[in-house]
Parts: structure tokens; sequence; C-alpha cells
């Protein structure tokens, strides 16, 4: 696609299901490189990708021919089939079925990797569903509370 250019990037969000803590310290470095492989076979850049033992958090712009819900659905399908395959987390129970995708501009991008480098301190003063629900209330975006727990 000759003469396309786009700079939109996505600060996306999903996490296990039922906010099941599974993601173990010792082996998220290699889901978030998995993850990455997952995203450059797209096409798409990677940013960052970090999180805790219940959630991701991904910093990614997305190539021009690529929707957001196949980006999202390539990324947990694939990572749930590695996951598995290699029994990389106990008691694993899959994504959840949903996510959150927020565009932010290009002034954001060095504030948001950082953010997304210090998840693990800040989940030491806020939970989840806390920082979720601020994102999506920041966002402007209407959503149904019970999908929260």
């Amino acid at each position: 696609m000759a003469n396309t250019y786009t700079q939109i990037l996505y600060h996306i969000v999903f996490s296990t299901k039922n906010r099941e803590r599974c993601l173990a310290k010792n082996c998220r470095d290699d889901l978030y490189r998995y993850i990455w492989g997952i995203v450059k076979n797209l096409d798409c850049h990677r940013y960052r990708i970090g999180g805790v033992d219940d959630h991701v958090h991904v910093l990614t712009s997305l190539h021009p021919t690529l929707a957001l819900v196949k980006y999202i659905e390539n990324v947990k399908t694939s990572s749930t089939s590695w996951i598995r395959r290699e029994a990389v987390f106990e008691r694993w129970p899959g994504w959840q079925d949903g996510y959150a995708a927020f565009t932010a501009s290009v002034d954001e991008k060095d504030e948001l990797v950082e953010y997304i480098k210090a998840q693990e301190e800040h989940h030491q003063l806020v939970a989840f569903a806390e920082e979720y629900r601020a994102l999506l209330e920041r966002a402007g975006i209407e959503f149904d509370p019970k999908y929260l727990a």
C-alpha cells in the first residue's frame, strides 16, 4: 500500500479468564517474548509488553491492513496455544473474552512505556479492577461494572 501512512498507537489491556492470578513471574518474560513474536509476524510495531499475574498491557501500532479485533484474536489464540503446548503456566484458564484498547498520541508513548514497565510496582498499590475502571473512565468509555469484578 504505497503512500499509506499511519501513526495510531494502541494501549491494549486484557486479563486472564476470571482474573485468575496464574501468570507466574518467573515465566512472564517468556510470554511477553512470545507475544512480541506474534506482533512482529503480524507486521505491527511493538513498543512495550508487560503486566502482572492476572493481566497484560501492550503498547503497539497496527499495520494499516490489520483490524484491531484480528490483532487481539491472533495474540490471544496464538499465546494460548503456546501456553498450553509448553505448559508454561499452571491452572491456565485462558484469556478473558474481551479487552480494552485505547488510542494514544505519539507524545504519550514514552510515558505509556514507563507505565507498562512499572506494572509490578503499580499493582502493589492499585488493584487491577481499579486500574481498569480508571482507564475506561479516563477514555470516556461506558461500561457495565459487572464485567470489572
